[in-house]
């Protein structure tokens, strides 16, 4: 018997608030990431993994229900503890500055969100490699930044990379289309409509492929390459 103050029951309460915000039962989830993190810091004190992942657990949920001042306050202090016991090179530490940047990402703050975004790219780059899609996802990260400031040819460039990696590291995959599909919107906004809407025809593919035909994903994007520049 565990009883109450154990890391185990801890460990159920977390996963029943993950189970809950898939639901998108946000609330719930929150309650139960909430007494999660109030056993862990009873039982490892404030310094240790587990309670760093509660408090990441809970800014995501913020982050969900739009309340993203309490998002980022819940993941820098994910942040700092994961720094203080993994050291800066540590992949929960890279994951910690995305959490962050799309949080100010989300505030409209784009310059902090792509100074969050670069750490962490660079924390990723010098621990796995250039191939990695860690190192995509955060490629893609500073891609969209750059779209939302207007500059196009750096976006494109970061888009291009994401690709380049997610297409060597899982081929036909929803990820490669999701790139794809970000790269086609800006060759749209650019102007290269038959680009833009060669790219979207790629997505659609990809997305009949391995989700069906009639997914949204394919629906949307053979909606967008027939509608290209409209």
């Amino acid at each position: 018997m565990c009883g109450h103050e154990h890391p185990d029951v801890a460990v159920s309460y977390n996963n029943i608030g993950v189970v809950y915000k898939n639901k998108g039962d946000l609330e719930n989830a929150l309650v139960q990431y909430q007494k999660a993190l109030e056993i862990r810091t009873r039982v490892f004190g404030s310094d240790h993994p587990d309670v760093a992942n509660s408090f990441n657990n809970i800014g995501v949920v913020y982050d969900k229900k739009g309340d993203l001042e309490n998002a980022l306050v819940q993941h820098q202090k994910a942040l700092e503890i994961r720094t203080r016991v993994f050291g800066s090179e540590h992949p929960d530490v890279a994951s910690s500055y995305g959490n962050i940047g799309a949080v100010y990402g989300g505030k409209g703050d784009l310059e902090n969100a792509l100074v969050q975004f670069q750490k962490a790219l660079e924390i990723q780059t010098r621990m796995f490699g250039s191939d990695h899609l860690d190192v995509a996802k955060s490629y893609n990260n500073i891609g969209l930044v750059y779209n939302r400031q207007g500059k196009y040819e750096e976006a494109l460039e970061y888009y291009q990379k994401d690709l380049d990696i997610t297409v060597r590291l899982v081929g036909d995959h929803p990820d490669v289309a999701a790139s794809k599909y970000n790269i086609a919107s800006l060759k749209e906004t650019q102007g290269d409509l038959e680009g833009a809407r060669r790219l979207f025809l790629e997505c659609e593919q990809i997305y009949a492929k391995v989700l069906g035909a009639d997914h949204e994903e394919t629906l949307d994007a053979a909606t967008r390459a027939q509608t290209v520049g409209e």
